[in-house]
């Protein structure tokens, strides 16, 4: 599988199929893998899942690893691509790059489609108390969390409704052997947007949400699922969605933990190909 310069850097990618490009962006602690069973069920375009910069098999530069850098790398990687009419499927991060990327060039996007994702900043008290507890944990710390590979695990043991195999989970934790290795899972962690900080990411999710709400003329999906108290787009959250994005279909995809990939890739694939093959 290809590995593109980037910047100072490479970022590695799985690429399938031929035709219009459909890129898949993973969220954290994830990488390329996490569409293993997702993209197969997607029979239209050209696939294209990247590891973003510092996860999976791209490259680890020295970088702080905040939003911004994450943009910085992954337009590189559109453009070194000559990426254009593109389809965006995105999850956690995965989803809010997703947007962001899109409401930057409105010129080059075919769709977007989105689970999971980070869309809007948010407010502390509207967190359940294990989730407030875990934000405090990863903000205050931080440097005896990257000591283990805590933060990982628990993403693939609590934040799924079904703890992943062994196997699997290996391979989610190869990429993250040592405390350096596993600065960018901790910053991701550290960046969640609650009660307005970080300013700079809030100012860029405020952007990407004026572009959902007036860009009638791409069509979008979110995904939403139930069952779990680690989901991110919970009922209120999924309603706020489709009162505020336009040209939005959302469709329900059963009980899911936040890493949904994990619990429930045929109905993702199978409603994200019926979806591609409808707007190419």
């Amino acid at each position: 599988m290809p590995d593109t310069p980037v910047l100072d850097s490479t970022v590695h990618h799985t690429e399938t199929g031929t035709g219009r490009p459909v890129v898949f962006l993973h969220g954290n602690p994830a990488s390329s893998r996490m569409w293993r069973e997702v993209m197969p069920r997607v029979d239209s375009g050209r696939l294209l899942a990247p590891d973003l910069i510092g996860m999976g098999r791209s490259a680890k530069p020295d970088i702080p690893y905040l939003f911004a850098d994450h943009a910085r790398y992954l337009d590189a990687w559109f453009d070194a691509l000559g990426l254009d009419d593109v389809v965006l499927v995105g999850h956690d991060w995965g989803g809010a790059l997703a947007c962001d990327w899109a409401a930057r060039h409105p010129e080059r996007v075919r769709g977007i489609a989105l689970f999971e994702a980070i869309i809007t900043p948010i407010d502390s008290a509207t967190l359940t108390p294990p989730a407030r507890a875990r934000a405090d944990l990863v903000r205050t710390r931080g440097e005896e969390l990257l000591q283990s590979d805590q933060l990982i695990r628990m993403a693939y043991t609590g934040g799924v409704r079904t703890p992943v195999h062994e196997d699997v989970l290996a391979e989610y934790l190869a990429p993250f052997p040592d405390p350096r290795s596993r600065r960018p899972v901790l910053a991701w962690a550290q960046q969640i947007p609650i009660d307005g900080e970080p300013a700079g990411l809030v100012t860029r999710i405020e952007a990407y949400d004026a572009w959902l709400a007036k860009s009638a003329d791409v069509p979008k999906l979110l995904l939403t699922f139930e069952g779990s108290p680690t989901l991110m787009i919970d009922p209120e959250r999924a309603e706020w969605c489709a009162e505020n994005i336009a040209a939005l279909d959302v469709v329900p995809c059963g009980e899911a933990g936040h890493h949904a990939a994990e619990d429930r890739p045929v109905e993702i694939g199978d409603a994200i190909a019926a979806w591609v093959r409808a707007i190419l």
